[in-house]
C-alpha cells in the first residue's frame, strides 16, 4: 500500500474513533445530547387548540348502570279469570350508560387564561344512551293465563306477547335510569377526566361546568 493509502486509512480510522467519540460523550451527557430534528419542540395550550382537542375526542363514556324492573301485565274482560284474562310478571335486566358529547362545542366553551395557568371548560349536560334489555337474564316470573288465553296461545303462537313485555321492560329500564345517579355520575367522571388531562397539560386552576338544560 502507498503512502497516500497509508494516508487515507488513518484519516478514516481518526474519523470514526471521533465519531464514537461524541456519540460516548453524548451518552454520558458530556456534550449536547443529540436530538432528533423532527421532535416537536413547543407546546400550544391556547383555548382554539384545547377545543379542537377535547371537540376531536367526539364524546365520553362517562357511566354505565346496571338496573331490574318487574313488569306486570294483566289482561281481563267480563269473563271469569279461569275462562279469559292473563297475568304476567316479568323481570326486565339490562343496563344503560351516560355520555357527554363533544362534538358539538363553540368556541367559548373552552378558556384560557392570559398567563395559562388556568382554563375554563363549559359543557352540555351529560345524556343517557337508549336502554338494553338484557335477553339471557331477563325472566319470567309468573303467569296465569285463562283457559281461552292458553287455547289462543297454543294456536296462533302469540309471537308479539314476548315481544310487548321486552318493550315494556326496556322502556322501564330507560325510566329507571333517569331516575338514577347516573347522569351525576357521568358529569362528576367527566369533570375527572378532564381535569387530570389539563393538570398533565400544566394547567394549575382548571374549571368545569355544566350549562343548559339538564337532559334525562
Amino acid at each position: 500500500m502507498g503512502a497516500w493509502g497509508k494516508r487515507l486509512v488513518a484519516v478514516g480510522a481518526a474519523v470514526v474513533i471521533l465519531v464514537a467519540a461524541v456519540l460516548v460523550a453524548s451518552a454520558v451527557h458530556l456534550l449536547p445530547q443529540l436530538r432528533n430534528p423532527f421532535a416537536e419542540k413547543t407546546e400550544e395550550h391556547s383555548g382554539p387548540v384545547l377545543l379542537q382537542s377535547i371537540v376531536e375526542l367526539s364524546r365520553y363514556e362517562a357511566a354505565s348502570g346496571s338496573f331490574q324492573v318487574v313488569v306486570d301485565i294483566t289482561t281481563s274482560n267480563a269473563l271469569p279469570d279461569f275462562l279469559a284474562g292473563s297475568q304476567t310478571l316479568f323481570l326486565g335486566v339490562g343496563t344503560d350508560n351516560a355520555y357527554v358529547d363533544f362534538s358539538r362545542l363553540k368556541g367559548d366553551a373552552v378558556k384560557v387564561s392570559d398567563d395559562r395557568q388556568s382554563a375554563t371548560i363549559t359543557l352540555g349536560h351529560a345524556q343517557l344512551e337508549p336502554a338494553t334489555l338484557n335477553v339471557h337474564e331477563s325472566r319470567v316470573l309468573a303467569q296465569q293465563q285463562g283457559v281461552f288465553n292458553r287455547i289462543n296461545d297454543f294456536l296462533s303462537g302469540n309471537p308479539n306477547s314476548q315481544q310487548a313485555l321486552y318493550e315494556l321492560a326496556q322502556k322501564q329500564i330507560q325510566a329507571a335510569a333517569a331516575k338514577s345517579p347516573l347522569v351525576a355520575d357521568a358529569e362528576r367522571n367527566t369533570k375527572t377526566m378532564l381535569t387530570g388531562l389539563l393538570q398533565s397539560l400544566g394547567f394549575k386552576n382548571i374549571t368545569v361546568t355544566y350549562a343548559g338544560n339538564p337532559a334525562g
